[in-house]
């Protein structure tokens, strides 16, 4: 046995060889190109730190940097029929969910939530577009009248974060009838005369943009998010003319009058206290991070007091 060939040089390659970095650990900005550290991507809440690009973020995600302490109570949704339709192209429709499901953590595209912001008690919703596009089906339907039955019984503002490619074409006529169902949800709010705000995040378009996504009292919108009801494209080859530059962003959309603000994401929980508070008739919020919120002491009994 050669004690050099079989030990030594062994021995000599570990030392100097390279070793595996895990891939999550970096990721590069579809924007600009620069490669961000998870750590320091998260931290910025998913936003560029070199060119201010405004990335994909999970409801849960933004959930926890919006509410005081990250704490909030998730809103029980309905479950909806499974396959209605018993659809199947590639995969049978179930399958489609299951995988969607394990992917993303979460039950569909759609997660409701309520607790506080600086103190002021609220309603939630967060459309995730990492599952199935953000497609609205049955379940998002449920869990958007869900979340305005919430609001009206708790007496509290609902404010919507909207991602979505359209209706889900797995479900049909049952998708579309979401947008008529989503609609009544909103009125329930405003017979309630409680504020109904909808931050419109990028993409937004389809059958979310022609429903509950454009019938907030103030629509808000991310930098450079797209927001329409057809594609560039089919616009394009349906008029025959050459959209204009920035055609279907926030910023081109807040010039011609279809939204009220564009906001930063870094800047989005103050710019929503103080519009809730505003249209609630409140007092100016507590500016800075707060704690959670501690559950208030029970009031001291009449004979103890004695």
């Amino acid at each position: 046995m050669n004690w050099i060939t079989n030990y030594v040089r062994p021995k000599i390659n570990s030392l100097f060889s390279r070793r595996e970095v895990p891939e999550n650990l970096w990721t590069k900005c579809p924007e600009c190109g620069t490669m961000l550290f998870h750590r320091e991507l998260s931290g910025n809440l998913k936003v560029c730190s070199n060119c201010d690009h405004h990335m994909a973020i999970s409801p849960r995600e933004r959930f926890e940097a919006l509410f005081d302490g990250g704490v909030f109570t998730e809103v029980k949704v309905p479950e909806p029929v499974a396959d209605p339709l018993h659809f199947r192209d590639q995969k049978k429709y179930p399958d489609r969910v299951k995988a969607a499901q394990k992917a993303s953590g979460e039950r569909d595209a759609m997660l409701v939530a309520e607790g506080e912001i600086s103190r002021t008690p609220v309603v939630v919703a967060g459309q995730d577009f990492a599952f199935m596009a953000g497609s609205m089906g049955m379940y998002v339907g449920n869990a958007i009248i869900a979340a305005a039955e919430r609001a009206v019984k708790l007496k509290r503002p609902l404010v919507l974060f909207s991602a979505s490619g359209g209706a889900r074409m797995q479900e049909g006529m049952l998708s579309l009838m979401q947008m008529p169902r989503t609609t009544v949800a909103v009125q329930m709010l405003k017979e309630a005369g409680l504020p109904y705000i909808v931050v419109l995040t990028h993409p937004t378009t389809g059958g979310v943009t022609a429903s509950y996504a454009m019938l907030g009292d103030v629509q808000i919108a991310e930098p450079n998010a797209q927001i329409g009801f057809a594609g560039a494209r089919v616009i394009e080859q349906t008029i025959r003319e050459k959209l204009p530059e920035g055609f279907q962003r926030a910023e081109y959309l807040l010039d011609h009058g279809m939204l009220d603000r564009v906001v930063h994401r870094k800047a989005m929980k103050d710019e929503l206290v103080t519009l809730i508070r505003l249209l609630m008739g409140l007092p100016p919020a507590i500016k800075g991070e707060l704690p959670a919120p501690v559950e208030p002491m029970a009031a001291e009994p009449a004979d103890a007091k004695a």
